[in-house]
């Protein structure tokens, strides 16, 4: 065994966003973090994309260890491929010859798109047919998912009728919570479980990550992020402008829960919190927005596996660069700099102009 094999491995929870076929870029980060020695996933938090990539983890781990769990998510992936050969949905001549990896000029893209607009998956798909649960089912053993020793799995879902966020758990996981979780309401029917309607988790936990705080030993917690936060200019389109608000969208709840982590952290450093009840919470990124902000939400329908392969190499790289630079800091701080996000010049000017008009 290498010397840093023989160390003892440091326990960290990933945070899996979805973003359909960009989820090959999360598949990436997996592969090379399954690679490395000095970690240990404790917990997988997935939504949509990032659930099904827990998943597949999880088989393959219960099947051969970490290498499984590589094998596993590449045959995955390979398989969503093949699944979309011969999908009516694929990129234009032009597209293809400028090396776009966008949809927005696929006719079928946007014939489904403004059908989408005006007509309900329940008239668009009566039957509810969904090759993805399928391929889910084919390719994933959940029984031994919900055997699985090695790690906790929290799988998000949005339940229709509340707005509230329902988190399924590793021990009674069933392809159907992991379709609920990837359910976008504008293009599958809800998906009921125990005669609850739900959606795509990505509406109120995108992924959820107070399970970590209750239910796991690690501090540290690594978000796998697909969806850029930033985005500079404003959108001029109705479709960027679509795009744009389902970005907002989809990492609001994830905000919402670095602002909590933040509060709390900020409070344990005052004193004013017991140690003892609360956890100071070490919270990483991995991310690649300058490789994934070009890439226009049609995107996300593309599993060509040319682009699958390039979003996986992006991802790796994504990680390699993170473990290089903050791979020791795992148990140590947090790498990403939450209070700064909040507490920062435009949250100073916020503050300044609210005195200003008491």
């Amino acid at each position: 065994m290498t010397a840093a094999g023989s160390r003892k491995r440091k326990p960290v929870n990933l945070a899996l966003q979805g973003g359909g076929a960009h989820g090959a870029f999360t598949w990436g980060v997996l592969d090379r973090l399954l690679e490395d020695e000095r970690i240990e996933i404790e917990a997988i938090s997935g939504t949509s994309a990032g659930a099904m990539n827990a998943v597949v983890v999880a088989d393959g781990i219960m099947r051969a260890g970490n290498e499984g769990a590589r094998d596993c998510l590449a045959r995955f992936w390979k398989a969503v491929s093949e699944a979309a050969r011969f999908s009516p949905i694929q990129r234009s001549p032009i597209d293809m010859f400028m090396g776009n990896w966008s949809l927005d000029a696929s006719p079928a893209y946007l014939w489904m798109d403004l059908l989408n607009r005006v007509a309900s998956p329940y008239e668009l798909n009566p039957l509810n047919l969904n090759p993805l649960r399928d391929l889910i089912e084919e390719t994933v053993d959940f029984d031994t998912v919900r055997g699985c020793d090695k790690m906790k799995i929290f799988v998000s879902a949005t339940n229709v009728e509340t707005g509230r966020v329902r988190v399924f758990e590793r021990t009674s996981l069933t392809p159907d919570m992991v379709m609920a979780s990837a359910c976008l309401p504008l293009m599958f029917q809800a998906v009921e479980i125990d005669g609850v309607p739900y959606w795509d988790g990505g509406f109120m936990g995108n992924p959820v990550l107070f399970p970590f705080f209750r239910g796991c030993s690690s501090r540290d917690v690594v978000i796998v992020q697909i969806n850029p936060v930033q985005r500079p200019g404003v959108p001029r389109t109705a479709r960027e402008i679509l795009n744009r608000v389902n970005e907002i969208t989809f990492n609001s709840s994830l905000l919402r829960e670095f602002r909590a982590i933040e509060f709390v952290g900020r409070l344990l450093d005052e004193g004013k919190l017991d140690p003892k009840v609360y956890k100071d919470m070490l919270v990483h990124r991995i991310e690649a927005e300058e490789d994934l902000k070009p890439l226009g939400a049609s995107s996300k329908l593309n599993a060509e596996w040319a682009f699958l392969e390039h979003l996986f190499e992006v991802g790796r790289r994504a990680a390699s660069n993170w473990l290089d630079a903050h791979g020791e800091d795992l148990g140590r701080r947090s790498t990403l700099d939450i209070r700064a996000m909040f507490h920062g010049p435009e949250a100073r000017a916020d503050a300044k102009a609210a005195a200003a008009a008491d």
